[in-house]
């Protein structure tokens, strides 16, 4: 595989997920170092072996992305580490995908937009920074199809997920003199923790069933693997992508086509 990162740091948040984790493999197979963080260091312990494997140097940081105290201190932590950051896989996201406008408390809503919106500006708001002092850098977010369209359940989910597309587009603008660029990713369903926790939700008594429905209505066929977004982030933050910024990024098999 080309080694399109040797030497460079990449930040992985929500990294223990099926996408950050995959993400993390693919960023080490192509020679970068690699901090993995996420809320909790247990869970984290599996990506840090599969970097291992893929022959990438690791460091694990637990952080809450929500809290700017902690997203500080993984950004410090990085820094001091590895020298500075190249690479931002903006990915940690929760989803109660499940719940509808009227069904959701006040506190899901809240945790939503802490983690997912609120976390994502924090992300490149303490990131930015340290990428211009090395004269640029490039930023993916983790959008969602559920930011390119409405949904009949996961209300705030998809409030936080537009709000991520209005901030990627944003953020392109505001940091492109400082040579950074930022783009979004919109998975659609990929075979992911998450995921199956949402399935599970639909239809206890077979969530199989559930995600055989979900690939069976896709276009392509069948649902998406973390490996495929992890393929699309990489590009992204490679020279191949130079005049790339700005851009949302439908990983759904055509589903919103």
């Amino acid at each position: 595989m080309e080694r399109r990162f040797d030497r460079k740091v990449v930040v992985i948040t929500g990294a223990a997920g099926g996408i950050g984790r995959a993400t993390a493999v693919r960023f080490a197979q192509e020679g970068a170092r690699v901090v993995l963080v996420d809320v909790s260091t247990a869970p984290l312990d599996n990506a840090i072996a599969a970097v291992d494997e893929a022959g990438g140097a690791a460091l694990a940081v637990e952080a809450d992305v929500a809290r700017s105290d902690e997203v500080e201190r993984y950004v410090a932590e990085a820094v001091s580490r590895f020298g500075g950051i190249d690479c931002f896989f903006n990915n940690a996201g929760i989803h109660g995908i499940n719940t509808t406008l009227l069904d959701e408390s006040e506190e899901l809503f809240d945790r939503i937009i802490a983690v997912n919106l609120k976390g994502v500006w924090l992300g490149i708001k303490h990131v930015a920074p340290v990428m211009k002092g090395r004269g640029g850098g490039a930023i993916v977010n983790t959008a969602s199809t559920a930011g390119l369209r409405g949904g009949r359940t996961g209300f705030a989910y998809t409030a936080s997920k537009h709000a991520v597309v209005g901030m990627t587009r944003s953020a392109a603008l505001q940091l492109a003199p400082d040579g950074i660029r930022v783009n979004a990713v919109c998975p659609g369903w990929i075979e992911t923790p998450m995921t199956r926790a949402i399935a599970a939700g639909v239809n206890p008594a077979d969530p199989e069933a559930y995600r055989r429905e979900v690939g069976s209505r896709t276009p392509l066929g069948r649902t998406g693997q973390p490996e495929e977004v992890a393929a699309l982030v990489a590009f992204l933050c490679s020279p191949d992508a130079s005049y790339i910024s700005g851009g949302l990024y439908a990983v759904d098999g055509a589903a919103t086509a």
